[in-house]
């Protein structure tokens, strides 16, 4: 229930709210029952989109993640190959080390070379410790060595309360993470790297013989359901990170510390039933395309485009979205030069109770140099003009 609102660039007046949706349409009844209670000892309901949570229960608390410690793992070993430091077709020497890794396996076998690909399969769908380290000594050297390649990467995701010390989720009391850090994690996975994303749906893998199947259930029982992955240990209990898209929403649910697979299953698909059911998301407006246009002073064009850096998503219970309005101001008498990126606004958007929803910035979306000496000039007596006026009449 996506769309780009035209209208809405078209209407848009500086200082003055819009309605943000077509007012020609009446207003749905709308019923948004609470979130659904969750067996689990944390949770979170994420739009993928807007990044708006939706239902959350000790999200910030810190739990071991157990195998869904793999999720940051891969997102390092998805920018080794992004930035070509790693190559799917590259071939990995199996070390004793990580042959002879404890808990679930891919049955890697010690002195053998396993494709980087293969690999990856064995990560992301048989959730194989020995693959794991496997791809970690390649990279860096040790698994130690990884797991601060993940701290990294996840101070960078900005997982404020992560904290890494192997590439497996074997327990460790150092080694957390929280119902909301691994949200921000599958929502830069599905982004950043969605060829790899696409695995995490596959059900089953074979290598040495062996058939594993994936062990995220939700991939046979909910069929908007693509991803992503399980984890188990007796410290952190059943736990899963679900992804599932419906009419072009996406919803990431993250259960942690269920007592069962089959309860961590059915939670999370009751938090994704519930949130699809319930809520919508709408595309305001795509980064970098034109928002509205305001006049520039003393540069070499007198008009700008402005925009977003960043794609504005709004995520509302359904038939609630035409009851927003959004508020465009923009800096007065803007000045050359501006640079591209450059803040010269704010976008609002409130609720019927003038609530704000959303605050963004709104940014240049390109330069403008300074204009020539009589351009200068002429602006500069045009402004001064303008001043004066203005003082007049206040």
């Amino acid at each position: 229930m996506r769309s780009i609102l035209v209208h809405l660039t078209l209407i848009m007046i500086i200082f003055s709210p819009v309605v943000v949706g077509d007012t020609a349409t009446p207003t749905m009844p709308s019923v948004l029952p609470k979130s659904p209670t969750v067996a689990a000892n944390a949770f979170i309901l994420v739009d993928y989109d807007s990044g708006k949570v939706l239902a959350e229960n000790n999200c910030d608390v810190q739990v071991e993640p157990a195998s869904l410690t793999k999720m940051m793992a891969m997102y390092v070993v998805d920018h080794e190959i992004k930035v070509g430091k790693l190559k799917l077709s590259d071939q990995i020497l199996i070390s004793k080390n990580a042959w002879q890794a404890p808990g679930s396996r891919m049955f890697v076998q010690v002195g053998t070379t396993v494709g980087v690909e293969d690999l990856i399969k064995g990560v992301i769908i048989q959730s194989g410790n020995d693959a794991s380290v496997a791809l970690a000594e390649h990279i860096a050297g040790s698994e130690q060595s990884f797991a601060d390649m993940m701290n990294a990467y996840a101070k960078s995701l900005g997982m404020e309360h992560s904290h890494f010390v192997n590439t497996t989720g074997l327990p460790d009391k150092s080694h957390v993470t929280t119902a909301r850090d691994l949200s921000i994690l599958a929502r830069a996975m599905i982004k950043n790297f969605p060829e790899t994303y696409r695995i995490y749906s596959q059900k089953e893998f074979v290598y040495n013989g062996i058939k594993q199947h994936n062990r995220n259930q939700l991939l046979w029982r909910n069929p908007a359901v693509d991803g992503i992955k399980t984890g188990f240990t007796d410290n952190a209990g059943y736990c899963l990170v679900a992804s599932g898209k419906v009419n072009n929403m996406r919803l990431i649910a993250v259960v942690l510390g269920s007592k069962s697979p089959s309860v961590r299953t059915a939670e999370a698909n009751k938090l994704l039933t519930w949130g699809f059911r319930f809520y919508e998301t709408n595309l305001v407006q795509l980064a970098g395309t034109k928002l509205q246009e305001t006049k520039v002073w003393m540069g070499k064009s007198k008009h700008l485009d402005v925009g977003f850096n960043e794609d504005l998503y709004l995520t509302s219970s359904q038939g609630q979205y035409k009851n927003y309005t959004a508020t465009v101001t923009l800096t007065p008498f803007l000045k050359a030069p501006i640079k591209k990126g450059d803040v010269v606004g704010t976008y609002l958007i409130q609720d019927k109770h003038n609530n704000t929803i959303i605050e963004r910035p709104i940014v240049a979306l390109s330069d403008i140099e300074k204009g020539n000496f009589l351009q200068r000039t002429r602006d500069y007596i045009s402004l001064n003009i303008k001043a004066f006026m203005t003082k007049i009449t206040s």
